[in-house]
């Protein structure tokens, strides 16, 4: 969408008329960030008022758009069309009325308020993924963020599609929004993509957009942080016993836990300072399972792996990996039972006891069988096939000198780098895990009750009188 743009050096002004208070700091290009805040003279803790001060009305907040759907009886219709699904939809679906607002289209509904005039300082170039070009998308093939983000397009454009068919059967939003084809997808992805590489979470307000406070960068070794007041201001505050020099830069943590693909995936960058390494990979009940589906369906979270480095020790988890190697004759069940108001239920077993509500729970619920050791045994070949699926896919990236950006000559080459910078992150995290599952599957397989075990499987499937080394391509599920 065409739009008018405002320079950042409209934003004082900006602030000044909404009673928004800046001391001592100043929102200025930064090298390789776009821009930032920094301190226009030294600071300290001792004394100082808050370096930026907002005034709860300019808050985006669902609290905010609610109010606003109050004022205006176009949006409430609007709101009550496509909104009040979640926090985050009902603010894009308010950033996309002062998006369209903002570009002067004739076929105008809403009314301009201030964020109306704000939205024009936002830039459009957000490096987050969902805004790359097809061909710089497909660097990340084999990192943990292909999936997600696959599935995060796919989300976007099926909420673009309800809103342009609720939204087109109210008139005054058909000819703002769809008339001459005033909003595109791109417009959606683009409010999208401010909210997440902007959203902070406030201790009253909950998930909100900050004007200007958004324009704060991150640091893992922040110097800033916010909050809200008593008025329910939010307001920047130095750390305690923080000093800052004239020029230098005020950064806030955005989370220093999160994984590399996260914060990628979220804002547009990798943290190379972040002593934080994991990631998550998503996991499958195994092909030939014929208990899979109810597994599935009866798991309470997103099955996955996770890939922790703690203080140099490198740390494996997945709950769905305990329940995705049970059998029934292990005394795993899955029973179809009728619900109170008369309907059909799966509900899950385990050992006659029902665990429906505690599906994530496995690893503690098979701690007192005699098998225990062997469902280790099974949960670590599970994972370790998982991340040996995950490498190969990695070791399978375009390599640096060929990729498509290189050869269309088109793209971000800070796209480019960030893709590659998270392959060699995870790499490296996964080769870590490989290594240190072969040595616990070694270990495993050494357990008394484990060899016995075994040792009493192969005799059964042919009289073997020995069981072999693993090799990596056994299957104890």
């Amino acid at each position: 969408m065409a739009r008018r743009r405002l320079p950042l050096e409209s934003l004082p002004v900006w602030i000044s008329f909404n009673n928004g208070i800046f001391s001592n700091v100043e929102v200025k290009p930064i090298a390789h960030k776009g821009s930032g805040v920094v301190a226009k003279k030294d600071l300290a803790t001792t004394g100082e008022a808050p370096l930026i001060s907002i005034p709860h009305s300019l808050v985006l907040s669902t609290e905010a758009v609610e109010e606003y759907a109050k004022e205006d009886r176009s949006f409430r219709q609007l709101l009550d069309a496509c909104g009040h699904k979640s926090p985050r939809h009902d603010i894009l679906l308010f950033l996309l009325v002062h998006l369209v607002l903002s570009s002067g289209n004739k076929e105008r509904a809403g009314l301009p308020n201030q964020w109306t005039e704000y939205v024009k300082l936002l830039d459009d170039a957000v490096p987050v993924p969902t805004l790359w070009k097809e061909h710089e998308r497909s660097l990340l093939r084999g990192t943990s963020l292909e999936a997600a983000l696959d599935a995060k397009m796919v989300s976007l454009s099926n909420e673009f599609d309800e809103v342009r068919e609720k939204s087109s059967e109210i008139e005054c939003w058909n000819s703002a929004f769809w008339d001459n084809d005033a909003v595109q997808l791109a417009d959606w992805l683009l409010v999208d993509a401010w909210y997440r590489s902007r959203v902070l979470e406030l201790p009253k307000s909950g998930p909100s957009l900050v004007p200007c406070i958004d324009m704060v960068n991150h640091s893992h070794d922040a110097n800033a942080y916010y909050d809200e007041n008593t008025d329910n201001d939010v307001v920047l505050l130095l750390r305690p016993g923080g000093n800052i020099k004239e020029g230098d830069e005020i950064n806030i943590s955005y989370g220093s836990e999160k994984p590399a693909a996260e914060m990628l995936f979220s804002y547009g960058f990798l943290d190379s300072t972040s002593a934080a390494k994991s990631l998550r990979l998503p996991m499958s009940p195994l092909p030939d399972d014929p208990l899979g589906k109810a597994k599935f369906y009866a798991f309470q979270d997103a099955p996955s792996v996770d890939i922790k480095e703690i203080d140099g020790r490198v740390i494996c988890t997945s709950a769905f990996a305990y329940l995705m190697i049970l059998n029934e004759e292990d005394g795993l069940d899955f029973r179809i039972l009728q619900d109170k108001e008369g309907g059909r239920e799966l509900r899950t077993f385990w050992r006659d006891q029902d665990v429906s509500d505690n599906t994530g729970s496995f690893e503690q619920l098979v701690s007192d069988h005699e098998l225990c050791s062997v469902f280790k045994l099974r949960v670590n070949m599970v994972v370790s096939q998982r991340l040996e699926e995950q490498l190969e896919r990695l070791n399978s990236s375009p390599p640096d000198d060929s990729s498509a950006v290189s050869v269309t000559g088109q793209g971000n080459s800070s796209n480019a780098s960030n893709a590659r910078a998270l392959i060699l992150v995870e790499k490296e995290i996964i080769d870590k895990a490989v290594i240190v599952l072969a040595e616990q599957r070694t270990e495993l397989m050494a357990l008394k009750d484990v060899t016995a075990y075994l040792g009493s499987m192969a005799i059964s499937d042919g009289g073997l009188s020995e069981v072999q080394e693993d090799d990596g391509g056994d299957d104890f599920s």
